[in-house]
Formats: structure tokens, C-alpha cells, sequence
């Protein structure tokens, strides 16, 4: 096997079924400027297939991905989007979501890529999509920029 199909397996890697405890229970700013917990968020879309995108304005990468990201949206509008940003600053993930017109409900790590956040989902590397199914189940943990062909597969298959 190629060095190109393993690193593909493993970027889009279903490494786990659920979230740790501290990953559920870390502290994130919502857009009007409160606190809120993946958990909490997780409840508001319980039922329903989410994509989870952990994104910042300052990653080249990320907005690369974006129009990959909105035709994901327009094929699969039945799920619903969730932004993490990694961002440094409120000011610059504010401007970046209106910037990008993401649609979708928004969230920030307080602390960044290396904080609590980042660390409970073993954050190294955005943008990073996590695709969760009406279940509740983690289907996919960790896709990159270059797995959207694997995530639409994904998604496919979820709808039945």
C-alpha cells in the first residue's frame, strides 16, 4: 500500500466513537459573547447529522476550503454546520464568519490550536472536520482540507 493511500486512511480516520469528557465540557464563546460547552451544542443538534469544521481567519488552508465547504453545504443541506474557530482574537473570528459568509451556528476556542480545547480533540492540524451522526456517534474524526470526497461518501451514506 502507497504512503499516499495510508495517510488518506488515516487523515479521515474514524478514531473514535464519542468525545472525552473534557472535550464535551470545555468552556467556548458563542457569537453575542457567552459561554457554552461542545455538549451543549451537541444537545441543541441532537438527532440531526453535523459536520463540525475547527477553522481560524488567519488559515490559508482553511479559507482554500471554503468553496469546497459550501458546495458540501449545497449537496447536503439536510446537516447541519457547526464552526469551532481557533481564532486569537473575537474581533478577527467575527470578521472571518462575515467575511466568508459562513452558514452555519459559530463558536470559538477561548484559548486557541494548543489550548484545553484544541488538546481534548487532539487538534493538530485545521481546518479539521468531524462529522457526527443522528445518533450521536462520531463517524469521522479527523478529515483535513483534502478529504472532501471522503466526507461526501460519508454524508451519502448517513442520509439513509
Amino acid at each position: 500500500m502507497s504512503c499516499i493511500a495510508v495517510f488518506a486512511m488515516v487523515s479521515c480516520s474514524n478514531a473514535q466513537e464519542k468525545f472525552s469528557d473534557k472535550a464535551l465540557t470545555e468552556s467556548l464563546f458563542t457569537l453575542n459573547d457567552r459561554s457554552t460547552t461542545l455538549a451543549d451544542i451537541l444537545a441543541k443538534h441532537k438527532g440531526k447529522t453535523i459536520v463540525i469544521e475547527v477553522w481560524a481567519s488567519w488559515c490559508g488552508d482553511c479559507v482554500k476550503a471554503m468553496p469546497q465547504l459550501k458546495s458540501m453545504q449545497a449537496a447536503h443541506p439536510e446537516v447541519d454546520y457547526v464552526f469551532i474557530s481557533m481564532d486569537k482574537t473575537t474581533d478577527k473570528w467575527k470578521e472571518g464568519v462575515e467575511k466568508h459568509q459562513l452558514k452555519g451556528a459559530h463558536f470559538m476556542a477561548p484559548d486557541g490550536m494548543k489550548g484545553k480545547f484544541g488538546t481534548a480533540i487532539d487538534l493538530d492540524w485545521i481546518p479539521r472536520y468531524i462529522i457526527i451522526d443522528k445518533n450521536g456517534k462520531i463517524v469521522t474524526y479527523r478529515a483535513i482540507e483534502k478529504d472532501f470526497d471522503a466526507m461526501d461518501k460519508t454524508l451519502n451514506a448517513l442520509k439513509s
